[in-house]
């Protein structure tokens, strides 16, 4: 999440992972949550700039892209495990 500090990364993380629990209907715990949301931001927004040329700025912008990160990461975890 550029432009954003550890401590905020973490928060921003734990709550678009939280978030991402929730829409996706998973129980995978706080620790989880901080990885897939941070993760999720991350690799969101790296498909978004290589392909599309887009970054979302601040800090809605950054949680809302990681929350659908996140989401995309649970559902690829599922497709993998083959449990939808």
């Amino acid at each position: 999440m550029a432009g954003m500090g550890l401590i905020m990364t973490i928060i921003v993380g734990g709550l678009a992972g939280y978030i991402a629990e929730k829409i996706m209907k998973a129980d995978i715990g706080i620790f989880m949550n901080i990885i897939l949301g941070v993760v999720g931001a991350m690799v969101l927004n790296y498909v978004l700039l290589v392909f599309l040329n887009l970054h979302f700025g601040g800090l809605i912008g950054q949680l809302i892209t990681a929350i659908v990160g996140a989401c995309g990461l649970i559902y690829g975890y599922r497709m993998i495990k083959g449990n939808r």
